[in-house]
Parts: structure tokens; sequence; C-alpha cells
């Protein structure tokens, strides 16, 4: 059997079974390349080098994270959640008769899950138990704003503010009280974290975007012998970016548009309230600028060095010389925030030796062989097989940028023998990478918004974060990225 295909199973079943996903891929890459007669030494010399080729992503990954503390260290996302606040508190006396009522519903109601949530029944009040005796306009209106500013944040924390998820915790646990007297499904705040988190890096070539689909997406179909010189990467993504917005809609307007009862309860932490200066987040938003304009300017003036490590670096350079964030708290705040992210870029560069043993066992040329022997010139079944296989290997693996480096080795000539378009192969694996993102219970994407909605006990992250976005995205983006595979 094909050493290549047992590895990549290896690496899955134990990263099913919850082995570490990093020993999951060294033992995975092992039996590969033994069992294509590489012997221990040569296996491990092709993962050493291969190692390389990640190591600027993971130093993109701890600079951004550095970077996103140094922001919330000023207080600039406590400034954007209390923002959110005053306007909610603004309505809030228009809808403050029926907070006694929502309490009462959501203790003694039947139907109350073991984490305090219940569905309303069909016999109740379609308009919401919670706030019948509210303006149902001000009611509408103030759930759609906490909606559209959340949703803003999550798209924001990918390129304009890159601080990843480390704003959910910050923002979303203050919001739980306005949440229960809202009656807001929390599956719904989920869904839509977990949108801006997944397509705006999928999308946009900005921020972690630029890491997903310039320095590894790009990048590995161009190792792997496709040249993608000519190619708009929007363009490319464009279809399966339409894939995750039409589950989002699904998602606002029907599946969760019914309020749901919770209880009120105390947080489990309670976030951590801070002196905020004026003069320090005027800083943060200098340097979140500065950030952002030398990437694209770079970007677009096709400079050769990597446009996210310089400004990134601008980025600390201004926090730091400023004294926006002090130099004695330095060391804690930029170490804390690479901190974060430092797992995941430890990921990304293990599935680059991954990657790197499979490319030298010699075999995947076999293996693309076998499968378009079955798949003979039928381009729409061996898209549809690519995706879905890109689906299970990021559901096992949990981090869409570690799929890419796996995937693409084999992905590539496969794509080509069956007379895809660079742009229709781009847009395949592109989507397979990100497909499982979105569902997948080791993902940040989900594990960030499970982390905020769940402070006081009553958000399940397998029920209400990985399920919910399962369904409404990777079955849309499957779909969406199988109709590019095919008009591309």
């Amino acid at each position: 059997m094909n050493a290549v295909l047992i590895a990549v199973v290896v690496m899955l079943v134990l990263a099913l079974v919850r082995v570490h996903v990093v020993v999951a891929m060294f033992l995975g890459s092992l039996v590969g390349g033994l069992l294509a007669g590489m012997g221990l030494d040569g296996t491990m010399l092709a993962f050493q080098d291969g190692l390389g080729g990640g190591a600027k992503i993971a130093l993109s990954y701890a600079l951004l994270g550095a970077f996103a503390m140094g922001v919330a260290s000023t207080g600039l996302p406590q400034i954007l959640a209390n923002l959110l606040l005053a306007r909610v508190n603004a309505t809030k006396s228009k809808v403050s008769q029926f907070a006694t009522a929502g309490a009462g519903g959501a203790s003694t109601g039947s139907g109350v899950s073991a984490g305090g949530a219940r569905d309303i029944d069909a016999e109740e009040d379609p308009a919401d138990p919670i706030v019948h005796n509210a303006s149902q306009k001000a009611v509408t209106t103030t759930k759609y704003l906490i909606v559209a500013g959340l949703l803003a944040m999550a798209i924001m924390s990918q390129n304009i503010i890159p601080v990843h998820i480390a704003f959910i915790p910050l923002i979303v646990p203050p919001l739980l009280t306005v949440f229960n007297k809202l009656g807001i499904d929390r599956r719904l705040i989920a869904s839509v974290l977990t949108f801006g988190l997944v397509t705006t890096y999928m999308f946009v070539p900005v921020g972690f975007g630029s890491i997903f689909l310039n320095d590894i997406l790009l990048f590995n179909i161009n190792e792997a012998g496709l040249d993608t010189s000519d190619i708009n990467i929007i363009h490319a993504m464009a279809i399966p970016a339409t894939g995750m917005v039409s589950g989002l809609l699904i998602a606002v307007f029907i599946s969760y548009r019914k309020p749901r009862v919770y209880e009120d309860r105390p947080l489990a932490e309670e976030p951590d309230s801070q002196e905020i200066s004026s003069y320090k987040v005027r800083v943060a938003l200098i340097a979140i600028v500065a950030t952002f304009v030398v990437q694209v300017a770079m970007q677009a003036m096709s400079f050769e060095a990597d446009g996210l490590l310089v400004g990134a670096l601008i980025g600390l350079a201004i926090l730091l010389l400023t004294g926006a964030v002090e130099w004695k708290k330095a060391d804690d705040v930029f170490s804390s925030g690479m901190k974060m992210m430092a797992l995941i870029g430890f990921i990304m560069i293990t599935a680059q030796g991954f990657a790197a043993v499979m490319t030298e066992t010699g075999e995947v040329e076999a293996l693309v062989d076998d499968v378009t022997s079955i798949f003979g010139d039928n381009q729409a079944a061996a898209a549809a097989a690519m995706l879905i296989a890109g689906l299970v290997v990021t559901m096992g693996i949990g981090s869409s940028f570690s799929t890419l480096p796996i995937i693409t080795v084999f992905f590539v000539p496969l794509c080509m023998s069956l007379g895809f378009s660079t742009m229709a192969t781009v847009a395949i694996i592109g989507t397979a990478g990100a497909l499982g993102d979105a569902g997948s219970p080791a993902s940040d994407s989900t594990l960030g918004p499970t982390a905020g909605l769940n402070a006081d006990g009553q958000h399940d992250h397998i029920r209400d974060s990985v399920i919910p976005t399962f369904i409404h995205y990777n079955i849309p983006l499957l779909i969406a990225g199988w109709i590019a595979a095919l008009v591309l």
C-alpha cells in the first residue's frame, strides 16, 4: 500500500483519538518514511529539512501575537466593548420590564438543559416571552446591533486589528447578561464569531490572511511545481467565501433567529478591569494603522520582503518607543502574546516537516496515478473527493493553516493531471484547507467563541459551538468550493 496514504491515515487516526497533533504528525511522517524505505536517518533528515519552511510563518504568528497583546494592554479592546455596552444600555431602559420574567422563565421552564439554556416552545409567544412587554423594535435593533458589532470585531481581529481570538474573553463575557435579557441564542453568536475568524483569513490577504493565502497556500503550491505568479488570490477564493456568507445568513436569519432562554448566573471569572489611558489608546490606533498600511503598501509595490513581518515589527516599535507599553512590562506583555500563538505556530512548522517527508518518499506520484485512474477525466467527482479529504484532515489536525502543506503535496499534481486550471487548483486547495476549521473541536475558531460564551457555564463546546458551525459553514463551503473548481 502507498506509504503516503498510510502516513496520512496514521496521522489522522492518532489526531482523532486525541493524541497531540504534533506527535501525530511526527509519528505519521515516521511511519511513511520507513515504509517508503527511507530509513530512520533519511526520514529524520527530510523532516528536519522541512521544518525550516514553517519558520517564517511561525515567526509571523509570534510577532502578531505579541502585537495583539500589546494592543490589548492599552485597553483598546475594552474601549470597543464599552462602546457596544453603552449602546446596549441606552436601549436597555426600553426593555427592562422583562428582566424579572426572563429570570423566572429560565429557571423554572420545562426543557431547561443541564447548562441552563432552553429553546422557546412553539406554544410560547414567538415574539419572545422574555421581551413581550418591551418594545419589539428596540429589542430587535439592539440584538442586531450586537451581532453586527461582534461580527465587525471578529473580522477586524484577522487584519486591521490582528488580535485573533484574544478579543473574545475581553468582550463577550460582559455581554452575557445582555444576551440573556434579549433572549439571544448563543449558538448565533458562536456562528458569527467563527465566520469572522475563518472567512476573513481565507479571503482577505492581509494580517492572518496574508499568512494563510500568501505564505502558506501560494507558497506551497509553487513549491509543488505549479506557478501561481499571475493568480489573483481574492478572485480565486471569492466563490468559496460566498459559501461562508450564505451559511452566516442562514444562521442569523433562520436557524437561530428565535430567542433562547438562559439563566442569570455569575461569571466563572470576572474580566479584569483596568484604568484606560486615552494616550495609550491613541498610540495603539496609530500602531494599528501603521501596521496595516505597511502591509498593504508592500504588497502593492511587490516587495519581496514579508510585509506582515515588517508591519508587525513597526507596530511593536511604536507601542514600545512611545511608552504605550511600558518598558518594565514589555517583556511580560509581548511574551504572553507570543505564547498565545506559539502552539499554532509550532503545529504549522511540524506540518511542513510532515509534507517534506511525504515528498521525499517519492510515492506521491504513484498515489496521484492511482487516484487519477479511479476518477478518469471526471473533474466533478475528483474535486468533491479532494474537498472531503481536506475536511477530514483539518478536522483531525484542528488547524487549516497546518492542513495546507500536507494536502498540497499530492493535490497539486492530482489537479494538474486532471486538467484543472491554476485558478481552480488554488480554489480547491484553499477551500480544502479551510474546510473543517469551523466545526473542528480542536480549532481555535471554535474554542475561542466557547471560551467567551461559556463564562457562566451555559454554552457547551460540542453542542453549541462545534456542531452549529460545522453545519452552517462546512456544508455551504463544500458546495461553493466544488462550484469554484468547475467554473474557474
